[in-house]
């Protein structure tokens, strides 16, 4: 079976990030959304064994050299995929609640202050229009961007590493929070393992 990418298990309980986050919208979210990013992902690759064994992130990076038959699916699911599997250890309840000194100060010397850092994340999630995600990447140039992106698109399509995403697709909040989105924003940052944060920024670093 050439079945390449499996749903990741959540390391934690549907309800462990109550309320915040209530434990019917975990459970859709992982087991019915993200599960079927990665059967459609499997499905779509089946015309393109060549891509077997490499990973989501590899071809995520280079999604101009799949072909143009399956892009599009493979582009919408696998990223799907992907940022659904940082999404969750993001989320992991348990690590440290703020970021590293090697961040922070990184944090502080792009964006003035954590604080406002949180606020410009918070606001690219907040107007990101319709389905998207918010991110902090590590650019090409080593440096730290925040902005959003449609859909399931990844930032790995443009060269960046992401090291934190909010996940704004309705189906992320919308049983608990309906049409209140800066509500689910503010309280996303609570849940937030800084300790998955800051082993990614140094690896992409």
């Amino acid at each position: 079976m050439n079945t390449l990418f499996q749903l990741p298990a959540l390391k934690f309980a549907f309800d462990a990030l109550e309320p915040a986050i209530d434990a019917k919208t975990m459970e859709i979210h992982h087991d019915k959304h993200h599960a079927a990013y990665v059967n459609n992902l499997n499905k779509a690759l089946e015309a393109a064994p060549e891509l077997y064994g490499r990973s989501i992130e590899d071809i995520l990076r280079k999604i101009n050299e799949v072909p143009e038959s399956i892009r599009v699916a493979v582009r919408n699911n696998g990223g799907g995929h992907a940022n659904h599997t940082l999404f969750w250890e993001v989320l992991n309840p348990g690590g440290a609640k703020s970021p590293s000194d090697a961040l922070m100060k990184e944090l502080e010397k792009t964006f003035v202050s954590f604080d406002q850092f949180m606020d410009k994340f918070s606001t690219a999630a907040a107007t990101r229009f319709g389905s998207g995600w918010a991110w902090l990447v590590v650019d090409n140039d080593k440096r730290l961007q925040v902005y959003s992106t449609a859909n399931q698109d990844s930032p790995l399509m443009d060269g960046h590493q992401p090291i934190l995403g909010l996940d704004v697709w309705e189906h992320a909040y919308y049983l608990n929070y309906q049409n209140r989105r800066p509500d689910y924003i503010k309280a996303f940052w609570p849940l937030v393992n800084w300790s998955y944060v800051d082993q990614e920024y140094l690896k992409a670093r």
